[in-house]
């Protein structure tokens, strides 16, 4: 064999190593993530909800529910973690260049991670979320067989009429606002134009939601802590208490 082929076949092996680390690494880190986020689910649910269920069809359809939703919210505090995490591996190669017990903290990681992160959240989005909803809400077609499947087929069916219904609604409103040709082609680019758009705008509500709950929250908390805090003893007024238990005295003999 040549010694260019053999370079050509080392450079590949190297590749196919590196591909199949990070794919570990990524698996490992949504395994913790989905972990996590099942604990915090089944922590903070109700406790009728997904397990006290009498009917095993239910309590079927509840798992898959709690399972959908529980990969939505570990693909979201994956985005949320992501950016930290980018910085953070950034320093650490930076601070320690020659470690190779970090090298694996390299930029093929962290971009396999922004673009998984972006599929995922895409497909809850537009998919996993909704088909749970749906799917706790369905009970099979009239005269078909009961059972897991038919609750499948049902929701299938509803996602498909209202992704029909929304992509009618946005031809149309595309097509009143401007019909031309290139609007009629971002709508078949619906990949790479409207899922980043939809996922922008979703982003752009969650901080506005999220920068108008934080004062109400922030003053709740404060409102809270006041009242189990028990207030401090030298920060009484004793000469005020002595006269309140005299008045207290005073109406007690004024009664008796």
């Amino acid at each position: 064999m040549a010694p260019v082929e053999q370079d050509a076949l080392a450079v590949r092996e190297q590749l196919f190593h590196e591909r199949v680390r990070e794919c570990i690494i990524c698996a490992l880190l949504f395994a913790s993530l989905y972990i996590l986020c099942h604990f915090i689910i089944t922590h903070f649910k109700k406790h009728a909800d997904f397990t006290a269920v009498h009917d095993d069809e239910d309590a079927a359809v509840n798992r898959i529910a709690l399972g959908l939703c529980t990969f939505t919210l570990a693909v979201a505090l994956g985005a949320v973690l992501l950016l930290p995490f980018s910085i953070i591996s950034n320093e650490v190669l930076l601070s320690f260049p020659q470690n190779y017990y970090i090298q694996w903290l390299n930029g093929s990681l962290i971009h396999g991670l922004w673009n998984l992160v972006f599929l995922f959240s895409n497909m809850s989005l537009v998919f996993l979320m909704p088909f749970a909803y749906f799917f706790t809400e369905s009970e099979g077609f009239a005269g078909s067989k009961k059972g897991i499947m038919a609750r499948v087929y049902e929701t299938s069916v509803v996602l498909l009429l209202l992704t029909l219904l929304v992509l009618g609604m946005v031809w149309v409103a595309s097509a009143i606002v401007g019909n031309d040709a290139a609007s009629r082609q971002s709508l078949y680019d619906l990949w790479e134009y409207y899922l980043p758009y939809l996922y922008s705008c979703i982003s752009l509500f969650g901080v506005l939601l999220l920068l108008l709950c934080t004062p109400f929250g922030l003053s709740t908390m404060f409102t809270v802590t006041g009242k189990l805090l028990v207030k401090p003893r030298l920060l009484e007024d004793l000469d005020e208490q002595l006269s309140c238990t005299r008045f207290e005295e005073a109406a007690v003999s004024h009664r008796i």
